[in-house]
């Protein structure tokens, strides 16, 4: 293990993290027009998180200084991947911290309280993580909130969106390097080449993920939202993030271009981003020709119009165009893990409830922002159980997974496919166990909730973080937010959206000994 190669790259990534909180400083200056007066915690907290991560980036490529053109290997690569974003969580936290940002105020004094170590930890892993869950009661209020600290926060979806090593490869190249890199931080089934994951594909891979942020925030100002708003909800839409300016999160625009128009790119953020590319080089055939994009679009058709049905049978909406408009946005908000709001999906029938609480073990496709399961896995994971069960009766007969007609050529497929869902399962009911165990019966008492109602809300904040979604159902609903929840919880729903957000191997090996040990 070359952990002086380890150092270095982690220095380099600090002061990358570092250097981006750059962009969030011009917010807490009035000329912009968000803040009613100069942030003086806002700005000076900002420059604070700026000045620690360039002592931390330069300590870390002092002690690596040695290790200059040395070769990466698949052990340094993981650890660099996994170490990296738990560096980040630390050091997206401090913002929050130096600045004094509070998530909420004191029922008895009226005064903020400051968010502790638990509280900004979960905030920054929800940030680069894409989960858009959340302990900040009141966004709106900038005493609360400094909106330079509120852009700082939106500001972490586009950099795990856009994905640290990705954007880290696309700025420094690194040669077979930063190859290693990508493909330790997009794990998982792709019908790409292993090889296209270069700098270039790196390039590919930001320019489109830009230039859709860009063009989203173009189109939601010319919609009359402020540029402040535009570009915090283009970040949050392209990373499928979450994160909202708003309380009541998209539902505060009460417009329906804005709503669909942010649909419609949660759609093309959870699409391969290698297809995008082919269609932006006039090549439809391929996007449209692909069974995973085929599959995900039909998920969500159908998901949708039963959404509809039972919401209008139910009395969920007032009318069809409600039931259209609603129905459709939470879908597709709940699918491709972004968890924006429109409406209050825990108020409604409990088809679509639970409709909505299993989209969040599937996501968008491969190679997209999206988090979760990923449809490519369960379209590869039932042919396997169809191979699998006619093995039964035709024992001697050997057949290969096909996958858009052509045989996979990966001979580890399928124990790979198997076990990346019995990990998911079993994370699943750990997870729920452990934060029933650790959060307390009082916190639905105080919450003025059922304390039956437990169970769910629990399995359903485990869901929501481990698959990158955010709201779940109950006390942590759509309406309501994570603020409830005691520090040992937050803690378990962190390390779920992190898990989550590295499809949960390239953060649990760093905890086994043996990782460690030798060259």
């Amino acid at each position: 293990m070359n952990k002086l190669l380890i150092y270095r790259l982690l220095g380099l990534i600090s002061l990358l993290i570092g250097g981006s909180m750059l962009l969030s400083l011009p917010w807490a200056f009035p000329l912009l027009g968000e803040a009613r007066e100069f942030e003086t915690a806002g700005f000076f907290g900002l420059l604070g998180a700026m000045g620690l991560c360039g002592v931390v980036g330069a300590a870390l490529m002092f002690y690596g200084r040695k290790a200059a053109g040395d070769r990466l290997y698949r052990r340094e690569a993981i650890a660099v991947v996994g170490l990296s974003w738990l560096m980040a969580t630390i050091l997206g936290a401090l913002p929050f911290w130096f600045s004094g940002t509070c998530g909420q105020r004191d029922a008895e004094t009226g005064q903020g309280v400051v968010l502790d170590f638990f509280d900004g930890v979960f905030e920054s892993a929800s940030g680069f993580s894409g989960t858009g869950a959340t302990v900040l009661t009141n966004l709106e209020d900038p005493e609360l909130v400094p909106r330079s600290i509120l852009f700082w926060r939106s500001e972490t979806h586009f950099l795990g969106g856009l994905g640290i090593m990705v954007l880290f490869v696309a700025i420094l190249g690194l040669g077979s390097a930063g190859k290693t890199l990508m493909l330790t931080e997009m794990p998982g089934p792709s019908q790409e080449s292993p090889a296209a994951r270069t700098q270039r594909a790196a390039w590919n891979f930001a320019m489109i993920f830009i230039g859709l942020t860009v063009l989203l925030s173009v189109l939601l100002r010319v919609q009359g939202v402020s540029w402040f708003d535009a570009l915090c909800h283009a970040f949050g839409t392209i990373a499928t993030g979450g994160f909202s300016t708003y309380n009541n999160s998209v539902e505060h625009f009460d417009n329906v271009g804005v709503e669909m128009t942010i649909a419609l790119f949660m759609v093309i953020a959870c699409t391969n981003f290698t297809l995008l590319y082919y269609l932006l080089l006039m090549k439809p055939a391929k996007l449209l020709g692909d069974v995973e994009f085929r599959t995900y679009i039909g998920i969500l058709a159908v998901v949708t119009a039963l959404v509809i049905a039972f919401g209008m049978g139910s009395g969920d909406f007032a009318s069809m165009g409600e039931a259209v408009r609603y129905g459709t946005f939470q879908v597709v908000s709940i699918m491709t893990n972004t968890g924006f709001g429109s409406h209050d999906f825990d108020r409604w029938h409990s088809f679509s409830r639970g409709a909505l609480l299993l989209l969040m073990f599937v996501g968008g496709c491969a190679g997209s922002t999206s988090c979760s399961v990923k449809v490519i896995r369960y379209i590869l994971f039932f042919k396997i159980l169809r191979l699998e069960m006619e093995h039964v009766f035709h024992p001697t007969v050997v057949r290969h997974v096909q996958l858009g007609g052509k045989p996979v050529e990966d001979p580890d497929l399928r124990k790979e496919v198997v076990v990346y869902f019995g990990m998911i399962a079993a994370i699943f009911v750990v997870g729920s166990i452990l934060l029933v165990s650790v959060e307390p019966d009082s916190t639905w008492v105080e919450a003025h909730r059922p304390e039956r109602e437990k169970l769910i809300d629990c399995a359903s904040a485990v869901a929501a973080t481990l698959n990158g979604v955010g709201p779940g159902l109950g006390i942590v609903g759509e309406s309501e937010n994570y603020a409830h929840f005691h520090g040992p919880s937050k803690l378990v729903l962190t390390a779920l959206m992190l898990l989550g957000r590295l499809e949960v191997f390239v953060l649990l090996v760093l905890f086994l000994p043996r990782f460690w040990r030798g060259k």
